[in-house]
């Protein structure tokens, strides 16, 4: 990731998002800034903050696609939270930082992921050594051994070899069977047998809440008391029976758990969300806005001073240990049809110094978005229905007629940008979706412009009839 320039960066981009250039080039440039300021010697590495950026633009038009791109393309945790769904303090509602702890979160989540397909090789032998030995269990007197081969410890039985012409044991009789079934288990010819294994229950743990006089922060105060709770009553291992497949999932899952370092875990990914972190804050546009003091919007003010320390910089504590936010990216997205960025308060304006307008997508953008992006509609459409043995085939002039429907739909009605193309797309292919696998319908269907237009022209007649179903 730190060798893609800005450039790289737009044109990977550019594969699933259409349009858009200034939005994209701004996030490229924020994102190589990271990689550059990782450079840096350590006492400058601190003083060079990320630059925070408000996107502003319609609905649909690519925002939240841009900066969840953007995440997965860095492998960077990300968080998208919606500013209209905190409070300030003292309100009954999530307080701001829990959007620190949900990043948190996530990091954990990814680190764990990475850790575990390291491990998930050797965590897969062992889980088939316990499945034969809950198969095929070994003779008494027998049992396993460890020798340490490449400087890894590693489990055997210690069964000498075989000697020819003479009788084998019953230890050397049992590791032949043991071996024809692990062939067999590898072959998996033996997945709906049952076996019985131990499994390790835990106490289902629920704690109700608010309780009196405690706001948003109860969220965190429940994993709290989940945790003590847990160190009171230990999971308790109890056998029950399951088929060979599931005992190979449930015993891979718990020799991951024995070899990853949940400690280790948790530091890097604290690391990794306080330097690679993003968290992007949609509907800002909502909470702008001075206060009248009453009414719904009362909190309005408070939620942005609550959330101007968090992008600001401050330390926030979660289970996993303090966070610092000073260079966790913050992207913040909001139409602005009722309101304008400078009506939010002045701090926190001077907190996203950069700002790029994201216009809206018409017929041209459209086509360009059922043909191009790699998750285009029509290829997600295609396959789906590949599923089920129908081939779907788009002309074209099928394409247009079904950007033109969508951005005619939009200038009539509510702009919902590239959002209307999903609601024109079923309804062009209801029929089709509905009857696939059945025996009335066709292997191969065509989706040309008369097709579209049979389709749709008597909803896109009525202009009433289109406001409901388009």
């Amino acid at each position: 990731m730190d060798e893609l320039t800005p450039r790289q960066i737009v044109a990977e981009l550019n594969r699933y998002i259409i349009g858009q250039e200034q939005a994209k080039r701004m996030v490229a440039i924020a994102l190589r800034n990271r990689a550059r300021r990782r450079k840096l010697p350590p006492e400058l590495r601190d003083e060079v903050s990320p630059k925070n950026i408000i996107m502003i633009g319609p609905t649909g038009v690519g925002k939240t696609e841009i900066a969840r791109r953007l995440a997965r393309l860095a492998n960077a945790p990300m968080v998208k939270v919606e500013a209209t769904k905190y409070t300030e303090v003292g309100y009954v509602g999530r307080d701001v930082e829990s959007m620190v702890r949900d990043l948190v979160e996530n990091a954990i989540s990814l680190v764990r992921t990475e850790k575990s397909n390291e491990v998930l090789e050797k965590a897969e032998k062992i889980a088939e050594e316990r499945i034969l030995d809950a198969l095929l269990p070994p003779p008494p007197g027998v049992t396993r051994q460890t020798r340490v081969v490449d400087g890894k410890p590693e489990s055997f039985y210690d069964i000498p070899e075989p000697v020819a012409g003479e009788e084998l044991t019953r230890e050397q009789q049992w590791l032949r069977t043991r071996e024809k079934m692990r062939e067999l288990l590898r072959q998996k010819k033996l997945e709906d047998r049952e076996i019985e294994i131990e499994i390790k229950h835990t106490p289902e743990v629920q704690v109700l809440g608010p309780l009196g006089g405690m706001s948003g922060s109860f969220d965190d105060l429940g994993g709290e008391f989940r945790n003590m709770f847990e160190k009171l009553f230990p999971p308790r291992e109890k056998r029950t029976r399951v088929r060979v497949s599931e005992a190979r999932e449930i015993y891979t899952q718990q020799a991951i758990d024995s070899l990853i370092d949940m400690d280790k875990i948790s530091r890097e990914a604290l690391e990794r969300a306080e330097e690679s972190g993003i968290i992007f804050i949609d509907e800002i546009d909502k909470i702008a806005g001075r206060s009248s003091g009453h009414g719904p919007d009362v909190s309005r003010e408070g939620v942005q001073r609550d959330i101007l320390p968090i992008v600001e910089g401050c330390v926030v504590n979660t289970k996993y240990g303090p966070v610092r936010t000073d260079h966790i990216l913050f992207i913040a997205a909001g139409a602005f049809h009722m309101s304008k960025p400078s009506d939010l308060i002045p701090e926190l304006q001077g907190r996203f110094p950069l700002r790029c307008e994201l216009g809206p997508l018409g017929m041209e953008e459209f086509k360009r978005i059922l043909r191009e992006p790699q998750n285009a509609l029509t290829r997600q459409y295609k396959a789906l229905l590949e599923t089920e043995g129908v081939e779907l085939e788009f002309t074209e002039d099928g394409i247009d007629e079904i950007a033109r429907a969508a951005a005619f739909v939009n200038e009539q009605t509510e702009n919902i940008g590239a959002r209307r193309l999903h609601t024109v797309m079923e309804k062009v292919l209801e029929d089709v979706l509905f009857e696939a696998g059945g025996p009335d319908c066709p292997k191969k269907v065509v989706i040309d412009s008369e097709y579209v237009k049979t389709r749709l022209q008597d909803i896109l007649k009525n202009q009433d009839l289109s406001r409901f179903i388009l």
